[in-house]
């Protein structure tokens, strides 16, 4: 199926007439590409298996070294493809794309908001270890540490079709760092996530309907960033959905990303009432409290990071609060597959 629709591109794009459109010409090569690389990744893997196969039969001559250094290529070749049949799972509209995360504190001030501050660096080393890139938009500080709310992009290969699997709310119970009684607290924080939406998806925005206010950012920066009125809030006046973005130099560069979020929420709040939804994307379908969140992380008076969507379990709490979230994106995706 998918050699047949390559050839049908090939057919499409030898035609004379191909380039007379070039919005829609790149369009085809685009789609060309995203069905030619699985392709090729599952050929390279083929060829790896060969050499599996070479130093295997040299080992078995009695080659020196020749055992280890097949044994090395086949679990290199069995993570891989695993990742692979992973990826392969990730087949919704955006899964592909890049991703827009929004964290925000529940309710109890200073230690909620530190709590949303030590997830948002969860997150930023997990995009670390990907090697995929990160941009800090919008980023609130709290009353005293942690953060009010912040906002990141995420670019890279199936960023949304992972990261969807972390949105909900997560807990923390912890010795508080803030209590002088040294006594044990939970937090509660959400985290959201929306695809980002390619400029040719049509998702009309009234200008009438955007309420536009410039400040000055709160944030690190250089100092045009921090004397002027750079950063730009929009809140689109039907349904409330206020975005903000502070991270880049100009006014401008500012509206433009906000409008990129805006765009991104506004779809995903359209899908959502396709889909015939009770809560809309951009409300908490559960409340920040007791009884709904996806993920407990306990770090007293044991440790101990537990999925309670699958089940899944870990001791290292601190690898977790480090990025190594993989192990749960996987088992939440594999179940969703089941």
């Amino acid at each position: 199926m998918r050699e047949e629709r390559i050839a049908a591109l090939d057919a499409r794009a030898a035609g004379s007439d191909f380039w007379n459109n070039s919005e829609q010409a790149q369009k085809v090569l685009k789609e060309r590409a995203e069905l030619l690389e699985p392709l090729a990744a599952w050929r390279k893997q083929l060829q790896e298996l060969e050499d599996v196969k070479v130093f295997a039969e040299l080992a078995a001559e009695g080659a020196a070294d020749a055992e280890a250094e097949a044994d090395a290529k086949l679990k290199e070749l069995e993570a891989t493809v695993e990742r692979m049949e992973l990826q392969r799972m990730l087949g919704g509209e955006h899964d592909a794309g890049n991703a827009i995360v929004t964290l925000h504190p529940g309710a109890g001030g200073t230690e909620a908001q530190d709590w949303a501050e030590i997830l948002l660096r969860m997150y930023l080393r997990w995009v670390e270890r990907h090697g995929f890139k990160a941009a800090v938009v919008d980023s609130q500080p709290g009353d005293g540490a942690g953060i009010k709310n912040a906002t990141i992009t995420v670019e890279g290969p199936y960023a949304f079709g992972y990261l969807r699997a972390e949105a909900g709310i997560h807990r923390l119970v912890r010795i508080s760092p803030f209590d002088s009684n040294a006594r044990r607290h939970t937090s509660f924080a959400s985290v959201f996530v929306y695809p980002e939406i390619d400029e040719e998806v049509e998702v009309e925005i009234n200008e009438a309907d955007l309420r536009i206010d410039t400040y000055r950012s709160s944030g690190a920066g250089g100092q045009h960033v921090n004397k002027t009125d750079s950063a730009v809030r929009l809140t689109h006046l039907p349904t409330g959905i206020v975005v903000a973005c502070q991270n880049e130099r100009s006014q401008h560069k500012n509206k433009s990303m906000a409008l990129k979020i805006l765009r991104a929420r506004l779809y995903e709040l359209e899908k959502e009432k396709q889909r015939e939804k009770v809560a809309e994307m951009d409300k908490a379908k559960k409340d920040i409290a007791w009884g709904s969140q996806i993920r407990s992380y306990v770090l007293h008076p044991y440790r101990l990071v537990k999925d309670h969507r699958t089940g899944m379990e870990v001791g290292n709490a601190d690898a977790v609060l480090d990025g190594d979230l993989d192990q749960f994106i996987e088992a939440y995706l594999q179940a969703q597959a089941a």
